[in-house]
């Protein structure tokens, strides 16, 4: 029996399940070194959410970040999680795109490509197998492991084959939400070992305790990898510790051969960096050891706090808690992992905060329903999919959802422009369109001022004062407005920007008093007119959660509505982005739409109103229902 080997989940989804991603590079790269020494099978150091929230949360490129790992673990293969056909977003995206992304990946620096599904639907594994073979990485097809009615061992295994099929070099059981238990997991690995015949690795999130166990029992059955974390990003919604792992097996057959000293000093450093972050352990309480009645996972549960806290209605918890099972047997029980954990669990927020069950439901939700994520495990409420689907067209269940989408590179390309400047800027577009754009623009215009900073060096005297952040936002005003050279002078210093490619005008204009134009702030709300001056009849129609109001499905649409159009009961009137979904805000009657609150792109709070409609009146003789 070989020794178990060991994947560390520290920098990914050790710090994802604890601290919400927001570990920065700097942090991880005194110690990575050290890392590289231990003999793990790989550290996990790329995808999942770290990759979006490099860009939403931490003004670093995700491309950066892995090329500094790699250059600090040159010993140690590095792993990524893909979310399949969704990559590392939360939709599919086209098979060029997901082609692209997987070569980009593994020629900086991954080799190791855990792939997994939502749904267990293989259909949304392909391409990226496909890409993964082409590239010369390691494909580890995952299962993601939920209990339901519909998921037996049976089923698992019939998938496992299926990934096998694909060219799966190791199999991976995903217990993203810690409901395995450690005999069903001694069982699993021994039916995955005899009928499939591929190294099985073990992902189990600590959550109600039973990781270690699971752990432990799976090496008695011949299991091949585990994950683990360093003990100041273990435990609680994350995993077990390395140290405790390697500490059980000592002077066993499955003794792991890690220096349990090395691990320490390893820790003693993420320990250090905990108590400078004020990061909090991990821990579980009773509601994480409830996992296996409600079945929610720990990260989903953290996700639901912080929802519920921005909403003010943390106190409605155990609602949403005893909530999200209806829902999920309502559409067809999905494993509760990204993205579905997410649509699964605001739909439960929405129905509780609402008062109005299926009153409020995401674009994302819809999809799903319609069939556009991929199959679902079990059958779905009939009512449930009426009501959601509305009149939107159901899938036809031979299609693969990812044939569907037909974006191009090109296309992506042309969007974002002199903007990107690489293959990897265009793919970070092409996943996260308004972060990457933001990202790409403030850097774009720091390097040219970078560069006009030391073209211009000699001009400038030492003890001039210069205000950097002012030339950053001539550059960015010079670029909107076109021209070719701007000029500010305030209290003897002259700043003069000049675009490059443009020549000097003919004469610098003189500008002594000229101040840097400020950036536009976020549109405020319309202003409401006074209460008096609307009739009585006019009905709001209020943001049910906090987030960003948006007019049109997309950038470039026409609105959904505008003043003075008739809409019907149910009719979506605009979209609310919150918690990464976007919601539709549907007409509760039939009205005419008589004011638009908001303009477009507009954050919102929870009963900010958006709209002011005037309902019609029932024809004679009917009702409404």
């Amino acid at each position: 029996m070989p020794r178990l080997q060991i994947m560390d989940t520290t920098i990914r989804d050790g710090q994802q399940s604890l601290w919400a991603t927001r570990m920065q590079i700097g942090d991880m790269l005194p110690i990575l070194p050290k890392m590289d020494r231990v003999g793990y099978w790989a550290i996990e150091a790329w995808g999942g959410a770290t990759f979006d929230s490099c860009l939403r949360f931490l003004d670093e490129n995700p491309w950066e970040r892995l090329r500094a790992i790699k250059a600090n673990t040159p010993n140690t293969p590095l792993a990524m999680l893909s979310r399949g056909q969704n990559l590392v977003g939360y939709k599919h995206y086209s098979k060029e795109i997901v082609h692209r992304f997987i070569h980009a990946a593994h020629r900086n620096g991954i080799e190791v490509f855990r792939v997994f599904d939502a749904l267990n639907d293989i259909r949304n594994v392909v391409d990226n197998a496909e890409a993964i073979k082409e590239c010369g990485g390691l494909f580890e097809g995952a299962i993601s492991y939920t209990i339901s009615p519909v998921h037996t061992l049976d089923s698992y295994l019939e998938y496992g084959q299926q990934l096998k099929d694909l060219g799966a070099d190791t199999i991976a059981i995903k217990d993203m939400a810690g409901m395995l238990t450690p005999y069903r997991a001694e069982r699993m690995v021994k039916a995955f070992n005899e009928e499939i015949g591929l190294p099985v690795h073990i992902h189990c999130h600590y959550v109600g305790g039973m990781a270690p166990a699971n752990i432990l029992k799976a090496a008695e059955a011949g299991v091949a990898i585990a994950d683990t974390a360093h003990a100041p990003l273990a435990f609680g919604n994350s995993h077990p510790a390395v140290e405790m792992i390697v500490a059980a097996l000592k002077e066993s057959r499955y003794d792991t051969d890690l220096d349990l000293d090395l691990l320490f000093e390893i820790s003693e450093y993420w320990e250090e960096m905990r108590k400078r972050g004020h990061y909090k352990r991990g821990v579980s309480s009773l509601m994480h050891m409830q996992v296996y009645s409600h079945q929610v996972p720990g990260g989903m549960m953290s996700n639901l706090v912080s929802q519920l806290e921005v909403q003010k209605a943390v106190d409605r918890l155990p609602e949403v808690m005893a909530e999200i099972p209806k829902v999920r047997a309502e559409v067809g029980y999905p494993p509760l992992v990204t993205p579905m954990s997410q649509i699964v669990g605001t739909q439960a927020v929405f129905n509780v905060l609402t008062g109005k069950r299926w009153s409020v439901i995401s674009k994302e939700m819809k999809d799903y329903v319609c069939g556009y994520y991929g199959k679902a495990p079990g059958h779905m409420d009939k009512e449930i999919v009426a009501k959601v689907a509305g009149d939107s067209e159901i899938l036809d269940p031979s299609i693969a959802p990812g044939t569907l989408v037909t974006t191009t590179y090109d296309e992506c390309a042309a969007e974002i422009g002199d903007l990107a400047q690489s293959e990897e800027d265009v793919l970070m577009y092409a996943l996260f369109p308004n972060e990457a754009r933001t990202y790409l623009s403030k850097h774009r215009v720091s390097e040219k001022v970078d560069f006009m900073l030391e073209q211009e060096s000699s001009a400038t005297k030492e003890d001039d004062y210069v205000d950097i952040n002012q030339i950053r936002e001539l550059v960015r005003v010079a670029e909107e407005s076109g021209v070719g050279e701007i000029v500010v002078e305030e209290e003897g210093v002259r700043i003069a920007v000049r675009m490059p490619g443009q020549g000097a005008p003919a004469a610098a204009p003189a500008a002594p008093q000229a101040q840097a134009t400020p950036a536009p702030a976020a549109p405020a709300p319309a202003a409401e007119a006074p209460a008096s001056d609307r009739p009585a009849n006019w009905k709001p129609v209020v943001a049910p959660m906090v987030g960003t109001y948006y007019e049109a499905p997309a950038p470039g649409e026409p609105p959904f509505v505008k003043v003075g159009d008739e809409v019907a009961a149910g009719e979506t009137l605009c979209i609310v982005e919150a918690m990464k979904l976007m919601n539709e805000i549907a007409a509760e009657e039939m009205g005419t739409v008589r004011e638009v609150c908001l303009s477009d792109a507009t954050p919102v709070e929870y009963g900010t109103v958006l709209f002011y409609v005037e309902p019609h009146d029932p024809a004679p003789g009917t009702s409404e229902n």
